[in-house]
């Protein structure tokens, strides 16, 4: 006799758990509001996104070596301002941006060397980060909005290909499958998910482990600063509170969308899927009329609930 595969209802959730939320958010978004689903709505979401789930990869790369990054969000603000404060200052439009997203890659490597050279928690080290990206954000302007700028500034940031489709969107699109076949195909991702599966045996097996935990983070800082340049793009204004609560929706998108905070295991698939999740919720949030400060409330709640729900389909939660 042969015997049946069945699959239980863990190995469902395991691997269908993302699919699962996104079609039940999906169809709950849509009773709320009949709207939710035209073609508009749609790639209206996929804009709104777009800057999350750009900030999201780099989040990813960090998260899969067993690190995090909380300057992310305010790393993209310093990004958008410096861009726009060369710019307003006679500097071409595309050096402009080039320089803040350079500037973002800086920070994050200053962040790398920093936990790596001298062992200290990724938490301390971003967080106090976070806190020099703000201060050089609020620097140029003493905190003043950044108007004047030209209108060709926004020609990433408005642009829609066919009249719907927002170019930011295909950009992240571009970005994640990029990401994503460089960590299933290439010794690079292999070796990211050997640092977070046991930085030990990757050492050991002679990785140079420095190099690439300073490289993740060098991604992030560019990725945030990339956001935070095609947000400024978008907004045709420098905002030093462009992008609010960047880290917090970057690593909740991470976590959602199955990637382990322990490292080595998830990737930027399930990220993207994470960041629409986020989006959708979001939506659904406005529909109902909660506050933007219940909002956080409900935010910090999913990411729990996430790692939880995630602990729990992996089988990490199992004692032996």
């Amino acid at each position: 006799m042969t015997k049946t595969n069945k699959m239980s209802f863990q190995d469902i959730l395991k691997k269908y758990n993302l699919l699962l939320l996104l079609l039940f958010f999906t169809v709950l978004a849509t009773i709320l509001s009949p709207n939710f689903l035209s073609v508009r709505n749609i790639f209206n979401i996929l804009r709104s996104a777009s800057f999350t789930g750009i900030m999201s990869i780099g989040m990813t790369f960090v998260i899969l070596t067993g690190g995090i990054d909380l300057s992310v969000g305010y790393m993209g603000n310093m990004a958008g301002m410096l861009c726009c404060f060369l710019i307003i200052n006679g500097m071409p439009i595309l050096p402009g941006m080039i320089l803040g997203i350079v500037a973002g890659g800086i920070l994050g490597f200053v962040s790398g060397s920093i936990i790596q050279l001298f062992k200290l928690p990724p938490y301390i080290t971003t967080l106090a980060m976070q806190m020099v990206a703000q201060g050089v954000s609020l620097l140029f302007t003493n905190g003043n909005v950044i108007t004047g700028l030209p209108e060709g500034l926004s020609f990433i940031g408005k642009t829609n290909l066919f009249n719907y489709v927002p170019l930011v969107g295909i950009i992240w699109i571009v970005l994640t499958i990029i990401s994503a076949l460089l960590l299933k195909y290439t010794p690079f991702g292999r070796r990211i998910y050997a640092i977070g599966g046991n930085q030990e045996a990757a050492y050991l097996s002679g990785i140079n482990v420095k190099k690439y935990s300073i490289l993740v983070f060098v991604i992030s800082g560019c990725l945030a600063a990339f956001a935070g340049v095609l947000m400024a793009s978008y907004l045709t204004v420098g905002q030093p509170t462009a992008i609010v609560q960047g880290e917090t929706n970057a690593i909740a998108s991470v976590v959602i969308g199955g990637t382990s905070m322990r490292g080595g295991f998830g990737g930027v698939v399930g990220t993207f899927g994470g960041v629409i999740l986020m989006q959708i919720i979001t939506n659904i949030f406005n529909l109902v009329g909660v506050p933007p400060f219940m909002q956080y409330i409900f935010k910090g709640v999913i990411i729990v609930a996430a790692l939880i729900l995630n602990k729990f389909v992996s089988g990490e939660n199992k004692q032996n």
